[in-house]
């Protein structure tokens, strides 16, 4: 009679991790190779703007004899290079902050397979006791880079670009100034509305990042202004319902339960497509209790937690990790979905230590 043969999970998992570790080096080598390119550009530029303004200067010094076609003509073509080299930059130091996540990535992917190569192979009983809590962990580290990475191009693509735009408006207002002040005023008004527009995204970013009144209000107050403004930017209806008497929290579970409620918020406004959101929050008990129901688009759960086809999913890789940060603080997420009646995803947090 053939006996089935019983996996190793700690050698599962180094095989996954050794492919992981593949494939970051692959990207590793072509992003150094795009960064070699673009830094051989960025220096072809910035020989280029030097030359300009070079030229530029000596204009400034003729201004009386240089034909007023020829100096516009000029002045568009420094503006042309200077964005062209502010352009460059920017694409060159995202390539290095991927880099650099990419680097920090494999070197705690490399440090953790070392330590299950030199770790013995667990027991039966020790299995059972400990399901393959290495890969909650791998998950758990790839879920927090890949937030960095989204927050670093947030970062690029709008306050860092802003203020790229800033410079270029300020350079303009400054040679326009004596030549023409009307038109300087005109750049000026419209440098100021766009620093207004600026400052509101960034204290945007900033909430988002790290909302202050989450340490000085609470977990409540906090997810009542990430409602109203998540409602505002999305134009998605929120609903919040709050259960029993607000009380503050440790800080750690009040981060936990307010990352957990803007995670499946997000979730839902990028794969569900919904037209209403209902947020519950109960405090009456020992264990915090929550709860995001979407009216959009929804999924099987039992297949999509079933095999490979289901990790691979971005909406369900990020309830897994959900999940299992909940489990590590013997709190639960439970996720009711279907394809017509959208998607339940119901956690419950331990209110402290002690808590059952």
């Amino acid at each position: 009679m053939d006996r089935d043969v019983k996996v190793d999970p700690r050698e599962e998992l180094i095989d996954l991790i050794t492919e992981e570790l593949r494939g970051i080096r692959e990207k590793l080598t072509e992003i150094k190779v795009q960064i070699d390119q673009t830094s051989l550009v960025v220096e072809r530029e910035q020989t280029r703007n030097a030359d300009l303004a070079t030229e530029l200067r000596t204009i400034q010094d003729n201004l009386e004899t240089v034909p007023r076609p020829d100096i516009i003509a000029k002045y568009n073509e420094a503006l042309e290079a200077r964005f062209r080299l502010t352009t460059m930059r920017g694409q060159l130091e995202k390539l290095q902050t991927t880099r650099e996540q990419l680097e920090h990535e494999q070197n705690l992917l490399a440090n953790l397979l070392n330590r299950l190569q030199g770790t013995p192979a667990l027991t039966v009983a020790e299995e059972s006791a400990s399901p393959q809590p290495a890969l909650n962990i791998v998950r758990i580290v790839q879920a927090q880079e890949e937030e960095r990475q989204r927050l670093a191009r947030q970062m690029h693509d709008g306050p860092a670009q802003s203020l790229t735009n800033f410079i270029l408006q300020a350079e303009i207002c400054q040679r326009l100034f004596d030549r023409n002040p009307a038109r300087a005023a005109e750049e000026l008004n419209e440098l100021k509305e766009a620093a207004n527009v600026t400052f509101q995204k960034v204290r945007e970013f900033i909430f988002d990042l790290r909302p202050m009144m989450l340490d000085d209000l609470g977990v409540i107050p906090t997810v009542r202004r990430y409602a109203d403004s998540f409602r505002e930017k999305n134009e998605i209806d929120v609903r919040l319902d709050i259960v029993g008497e607000e009380r503050r929290l440790e800080t750690h579970r009040e981060v936990m339960l307010f990352r957990a409620i803007q995670e499946l918020m997000g979730l839902a406004r990028d794969y569900s497509n919904p037209s209403q959101l209902i947020v519950k929050i109960d405090m009456s008990g020992p264990r915090i209790k929550a709860s995001v129901e979407d009216d959009g688009r929804g999924f099987d759960v039992e297949h999509a937690f079933s095999g490979d086809d289901g990790y691979q999913d971005a909406r369900v890789q990020g309830l897994m990790t959900l999940r299992e940060k909940f489990e590590l603080v013997n709190g639960s997420v439970v996720i009711q979905s279907s394809e017509k009646d959208g998607t339940l995803v119901r956690l419950e947090l331990p209110a402290t230590d002690h808590a059952g």
